[in-house]
This record gives structure tokens, C-alpha cells and sequence, in this order.
């Protein structure tokens, strides 16, 4: 008979961990959410999407969401970005209230939302264009972002010319030549092949570490989220609400071998527990291959 990996307590931190959680506790607050409750009208009478969220990110955090189907996560993360507005609650950035959307939110979608009759440099240089920087101004701070996201030779190619994942960042690009403080990414990878997704999170944690930026992430997938995160909100379903914040204790620089390691299956063990209760049926999910190389994010 085989012997039952025992997995620790999914709360137990090294002390270099807790030591990088107390300095990230020490950050200001780039993100606020009070009480934020969101109800739609139906024909069935009102729905309520969201009840009573609340949580806080800090400066430079990458925070993940995840939740069973139902939970909200789009819609929490629409309202975040200023694309839908709440029933109720408040936001904050930065301390400053805000309601609709700002030049100091960006948003990437799962859909690559990129111009197809705009070049790669011309979709990036779009937002400064718009926010009336000169012409030579933007395209130099494109071309920037365009090196960042490692898309150089590809700057006058079409979305069209493009593989899935080149056009997701370009669309991280775009969003970040917009210099916003906080960015929101609902499911990005989500329509990505296995391993374009795994070159992707690589990707994502490499721009984070070299640009001063907050990240809310939502994600469906576990180890997507334990692997990228510095905290988890995790959330119940119908209505939408907040069941736990956890943080994750693996350390970083992250790296593909951690997902065998014993503090990220006991995490991702914890959050699968809370999305699928015992005696409630579900497939089993095969652990994902994860980014092939990371940088080491602070």
C-alpha cells in the first residue's frame, strides 16, 4: 500500500516568507473595496452577483481571484475597472474614491481587444495618442512597452500575423502604455494552449518586476493561481462574497518545480477543498505544467 504524502499546514511560512508578507503589509494600499455589492434585475426578480466584498491590495501585489462558477469574479472585476458600476460598496485608489473608469485602472481582457487595422506599434502608442502626448512622444514610449513584453522585431506585424500569445502582450502592452496604477486582467490565459499559457505567466512576472504596477488577476485555474500570487481571494458563489484572503507561503522567485513542493500542493489542496466541498462531485483536475523560467520578483 502506498504511503499518503501528509502536506503541512497550508498557513506555515518560512520565516523569509512572513518576512516578505510583513514588508508587503508595510506598502500603502493601492486598492480599496468596501462593502461592494453589485444586484442585477432579471425577469425572475433581483439577483444579486455580489454581497458585502471587501479586501485591500497592497503597491506592487499581485493578487489572484478565484471562485467556483457563479461567484462573481467578472463581474467584481468589471466593477473594478469602471466598465460596470455597483449597487452599493465603495473604491478606493490610492485613498482617492473613485467610481467609472480612470487612466489610473487598466484592463486586459481574455480577448486580445486589439485594433486589427493597427499595426503592433500603433495599437501600443493608441492610448498615449489618445491622452494627447505627441506623436513622436508615444511611439518612442511604445516601442518601450513593446521591448518589455519581448515583441521588437514584430512592431509594424498585424494582429492577424500573430500567434495567440504575442497578441496577449500586446494587449499587456497597450494597457500598461496607458501608465496606470493598478492593472486588472480578467482570465487573459484563459483561451491560451497549455504551454503558450505556461510562457505566459513567465511572461507576466517578468513585466511585474520590472514595472511599477499592482496587478488583480483573475483566474479560474488553481495552480495558475498559486503559482503567480502573492495573496489569494478566494470566493464563495450565489451570491458572490468573500470566503477567505490567503496567503501564499511559497517563496519566490518562483519556479516550475514548485509546483511538486510541499507548501504549494497544500495551498492549492486548501482552495480546491473550499471550491468543491466534500460529497460535492466534480472531474479531477490534472496539475497544469507551469512557467518555464521566472524572474526573481521581490
Amino acid at each position: 500500500m502506498s504511503a499518503t504524502l501528509e502536506l503541512p499546514d497550508y498557513r506555515a511560512q518560512t520565516p523569509e516568507v512572513a518576512a516578505r508578507f510583513a514588508r508587503l503589509r508595510e506598502r500603502p494600499v493601492a486598492l480599496e473595496v468596501r462593502n461592494l455589492t453589485k444586484i442585477f434585475d432579471s425577469a425572475r426578480g433581483p439577483v444579486t452577483a455580489l454581497r458585502d466584498v471587501s479586501f485591500s491590495v497592497h503597491k506592487r501585489e499581485l493578487m489572484c481571484v478565484i471562485g467556483p462558477s457563479g461567484c462573481g469574479k467578472s463581474t467584481l472585476v468589471r466593477i473594478l475597472a469602471g466598465l460596470e458600476t455597483s449597487t452599493s460598496g465603495e473604491l478606493r485608489v490610492y485613498g482617492e474614491p473613485v467610481s467609472g473608469p480612470g487612466p489610473d485602472r487598466g484592463m486586459v481582457f481574455q480577448g486580445y481587444t486589439l485594433f486589427p487595422w493597427l499595426t503592433v506599434k500603433q495599437n501600443v502608442m493608441f492610448g498615449p495618442l489618445v491622452a494627447g502626448r505627441p506623436d513622436l512622444f508615444a511611439e518612442s514610449e511604445a516601442r518601450e512597452w513593446i521591448d518589455l513584453v519581448g515583441l521588437s522585431k514584430f512592431e509594424n506585424a498585424y494582429p492577424h500575423q500573430l500567434s495567440g500569445g504575442m497578441k496577449q502582450r500586446v494587449a499587456i502592452a497597450r494597457a500598461l502604455a496607458n501608465q496606470p496604477r493598478v492593472l486588472f486582467m480578467d482570465e487573459p490565459f484563459g483561451a491560451l494552449d497549455a504551454q503558450t499559457r505556461c510562457k505566459m505567466q513567465s511572461y507576466l512576472l517578468d513585466i511585474w518586476k520590472n514595472v511599477d504596477i499592482t496587478i488583480v488577476f483573475i483566474t479560474h485555474d488553481l495552480d495558475e493561481a498559486v503559482f503567480l500570487s502573492d495573496r489569494i481571494l478566494v470566493l464563495d458563489a450565489n451570491p458572490g462574497r468573500v470566503h477567505e484572503v490567503v496567503e501564499v507561503p511559497v517563496p519566490r522567485p518562483r519556479s516550475e518545480a514548485q509546483i511538486f513542493d510541499p507548501s504549494f500542493m497544500a495551498t492549492r489542496k486548501h482552495i480546491d477543498g473550499i471550491m468543491h466541498p466534500p460529497g460535492q462531485e466534480q472531474k479531477e483536475t490534472p496539475v497544469m505544467r507551469l512557467a518555464v523560467s521566472d524572474p526573481d520578483v521581490v
